[in-house]
């Protein structure tokens, strides 16, 4: 039997090898800390849970709008409005059953066969696999360390084309945690402007970011507001990563043809999902408050004790609840470093390398977990890499 090219570049997401393994582990007795997976330790917050279980009890259980519910579209176009200091209007809302459709559909509505699209290396996986999916040819722009892991806008410009179709940004960054600067994004706009080209902007991270600092977005700057699409969901700053619920901004014409792809592929995002994502939205902010104040004290916690172990060196992320420490002096690639923690410290982590060519050299570690499963992570960590040493 034969399958289409479309989907020969697929691979698992490294995240969830990793964890499979972690858990086999587990099954034969092992006690393993999980620095893997990128998902919040909180629960849900109660009064957002408490939302969606009313919802249900009231009948919140049926078909839906393919684009969302008009409540939560208003909501979200309203908040982020605000945020992004521009007016917009609910029609250039899509709500979707997690984030990642306001990833692919975008892309699957934008990209022809052979269209280039620049995508961050390193970086979440699904964007190579998008670009693949919809037929376009990706070109990885590197993201350096030296530059807080933001682009290398000298290669970017390299790079870019009369052929590129997309750009994407994510910032704050999945693997590095690192946030791109007012600076960088005005030379990346007025790139996309002089090639014509679109901008997916996955800014699911943009609530957890420390030390006072904001995000600028790409979407406020002149001119970028009709060429940029917003990828932004409810996981990761409200501790709903099983709900599924997603939205993308984008300019109306093209909101219409993703509510087309929602309609014929997954239908409708969760009735009473929306309901919550309504409280979460409207409701009390001070948990995300008191969570990000927590993240930051564990980022600290974390970046130090990398700094301390031998062969490590690690810069202190903006944003996002990850480090991506530099493992290169340790001459061994991070594949098989992070085979040798999980197997010989007990801690299940990623070799930066499950982020594209440009992540190895690097590791990376979630920190959402306590600060005293860290530390123990850490002393684990430092006793298998003398007896590795």
């Amino acid at each position: 039997m034969t399958y289409t090219k479309r989907t020969h570049h697929l691979k698992p997401e490294g995240a969830y090898q990793v964890l499979a393994r972690a858990q086999a582990l587990e099954a034969e007795g092992r006690e393993i800390i999980h620095l893997e997976i990128g998902q919040p330790d909180f629960e849900t917050y109660a009064h957002i849970r408490q939302a969606g279980v009313d919802a249900i009890e009231q009948g919140m259980t049926r078909y839906t709008p393919p684009a969302g519910l008009p409540a939560l579209r208003a909501v979200i176009a309203e908040q982020a409005g605000r945020r992004l200091n521009v007016e917009i209007d609910p029609g250039q809302v899509v709500v979707s059953p997690g984030a990642k459709p306001n990833l692919f559909f975008p892309t699957l509505a934008l990209v022809e066969e052979g269209d280039e699209v620049i995508y961050p290396n390193p970086g979440f996986p699904t964007y190579e696999a998008m670009i693949g999916v919809a037929g376009g040819v990706p070109v990885p722009v590197p993201l350096r360390e030296e530059n807080s892991f933001s682009f290398d806008l000298g290669a970017f410009d390299g790079l870019i084309n009369e052929k590129t179709k997309l750009i994407i940004l994510n910032s704050p960054s999945n693997p590095t945690g690192g946030v791109i600067p007012s600076a960088d994004l005005e030379h990346i706009a007025a790139a996309a402007q002089r090639h014509d080209a679109w901008v997916l902007s996955d800014e699911i991270y943009t609530r957890i970011v420390y030390d006072g600092l904001e995000v600028p977005s790409i979407y406020s700057l002149p001119g970028m507001a009709e060429r940029t699409l917003i990828m932004d969901g409810f996981s990761k700053t409200y501790a709903m990563t099983g709900w599924r619920l997603g939205y993308g901004i984008m300019p109306r014409e093209l909101a219409k043809r993703v509510g087309l792809l929602l309609t014929h592929s997954v239908g409708c995002t969760a009735h009473f999902t929306q309901f919550a994502g309504i409280e979460a939205l409207t409701g009390p902010q001070e948990q995300v408050d008191l969570v990000v104040a927590e993240y930051q004290k564990r980022r600290n916690v974390i970046v130090d004790g990398l700094n301390a172990l031998p062969g490590v060196a690690c810069q202190k992320p903006q944003g996002a609840f990850y480090v991506f420490p530099n493992i290169k002096s340790l001459g061994i690639s991070s594949v098989d470093l992070a085979n040798y923690l999980l197997d010989e410290a007990g801690v299940a982590l990623l070799p930066g390398s499950s982020f594209g060519a440009g992540g190895e050299g690097y590791l990376r570690l979630s920190y959402a977990n306590s600060v005293e499963n860290i530390q123990r992570a850490l002393e684990q960590m430092e006793n298998a890499l003398n007896r590795l040493n």
